[in-house]
C-alpha cells in the first residue's frame, strides 16, 4: 500500500493503467471560489440507484452537466444532463487545457462530511468513449481516495487535497477499482466534479 501526499505529475499505479495526481490545479482563491459557487448554485440531489432489485437513495449528492436534453443510464436509472453553467464550463475548460483532452460531460458529487463515501466501483459505463480520460477536481475538504487492481493484489491511496486534479487514463477503469472511504474525522463538506468523454453527446 502506497500513500501520496506530495507533488507528483508522474504515474502513481505500478502497472496496468495511469493515475496522474496534481495537487496544485487550482490555488486556494480560486479552489474557494469554485467550492462556493458550486455548493450554492448547482442543481444537487440526492443520487438513486436499482442495486439487487431495490431502490436506494444516497444521502449524498448529485448532479450531472452536459450538453441540452443528454440522458444515460446508471445503476437501473435515467440520468438526465442538465445545460452548462458558466462556471462549469469555465473549469471544463481549465481541467481541458492542463489534460491536454476534450470533456463534454461532467459529474458532481457532494459528500455533506466524512460519513459519506463512495464504495469500490469503476467508472466503465459502455455510453463511455472506450479508454477514455476522466478528470476529477477535488474542491472542500480533503479526503483519501483508494485504488485497488481487480486481479492482483495491489492497492493505491492518495490524499486529494483541495484545488487538485486527478486524471485517470487508459487501461484504469479496465483493471482497477477505486473508492472514497468514509472518514468520520472529517467535518467539513467535499465537491468532487468528474470530467468525462461520453460518445453519444
Amino acid at each position: 500500500m502506497n500513500l501520496f501526499h506530495q507533488m507528483s505529475q508522474s504515474n502513481l499505479l505500478p502497472f496496468d493503467g495511469t493515475l496522474i495526481y496534481i495537487p496544485n490545479f487550482l490555488d486556494s482563491h480560486e479552489s474557494q471560489r469554485y467550492f462556493n459557487i458550486f455548493q450554492d448554485k448547482i442543481e444537487w440531489k440526492q443520487d438513486e440507484a436499482i442495486l439487487y432489485g431495490k431502490h436506494i437513495i444516497t444521502k449524498r449528492c448529485v448532479a450531472w452537466y452536459a450538453e441540452t436534453g443528454f440522458s444515460y443510464r446508471y445503476s437501473g436509472t435515467i440520468k438526465t444532463a442538465l445545460p452548462w453553467s458558466e462556471e462549469l464550463l469555465q473549469l471544463k475548460r481549465e481541467v481541458e487545457n492542463e489534460a491536454e483532452e476534450s470533456f463534454n460531460s461532467c459529474l458532481l458529487n457532494l459528500y455533506h462530511d466524512g460519513s459519506e463515501g463512495m464504495a469500490w466501483h469503476s467508472d466503465d459505463e459502455t455510453s463511455l468513449k472506450p479508454y477514455s480520460t476522466i478528470a476529477s477536481v477535488s474542491l472542500g475538504a480533503e479526503r483519501i481516495f483508494r485504488f485497488k487492481h481487480k486481479k492482483k493484489n495491489s492497492m493505491v491511496e492518495l490524499y486529494l487535497e483541495a484545488g487538485s486534479l486527478l486524471l485517470m487514463k487508459g487501461e484504469i477503469q479496465t483493471h482497477w477499482l477505486h473508492s472514497l472511504p468514509k472518514a468520520l474525522k472529517v467535518k467539513h463538506p467535499r465537491i468532487n466534479l468528474t470530467f468525462r468523454q461520453f460518445g453519444t453527446v
